[in-house]
């Protein structure tokens, strides 16, 4: 069964830094855009960062800069670096895939249990 793992998450003072992983597990037969979003307190989950299979990323204006999602094809795990941290990044942070499994049809979208990110002083 597929699933999503997230990990790194923790308190960080602003301008630190912090690395997050995503690892995937189960039969997988091939992986395509893999990401990050987050959902901070009292407001809608949102867009972090997220890489197609080719390398093409999509950032959150508001993380530019800042904040630098990579991933691994041959592990299928991606990562977010995130660097100069602001308190305003407090948020779960949640691991999105798009997965087609091994023994499946076609892809879906998994996510990760989330993990909390906690920014201040």
């Amino acid at each position: 069964q597929v699933q999503l793992v997230e990990s790194g998450g923790g308190v960080v003072q602003p301008g630190g830094s912090l690395g997050l992983s995503c690892a995937t597990s189960g039969r997988i037969f091939s992986v395509d855009a893999m990401g990050w979003y987050r959902q901070a307190p009292g407001k809608q989950r949102a867009l972090v960062a997220t890489m197609t299979v080719d390398g093409s990323t999509t950032y959150a204006d508001s993380v530019k800069g800042r904040l630098t999602v990579s991933r691994d094809n041959a592990k299928n795990t991606v990562y977010l670096q995130m660097n100069s941290l602001k308190p305003e990044d407090t948020a779960v942070y949640y691991c999105n895939a798009d997965i087609f499994p091994f023994n499946g049809f076609g892809y879906r979208d998994y996510w990760g249990q989330g993990t909390l990110v906690t920014v201040s002083s």
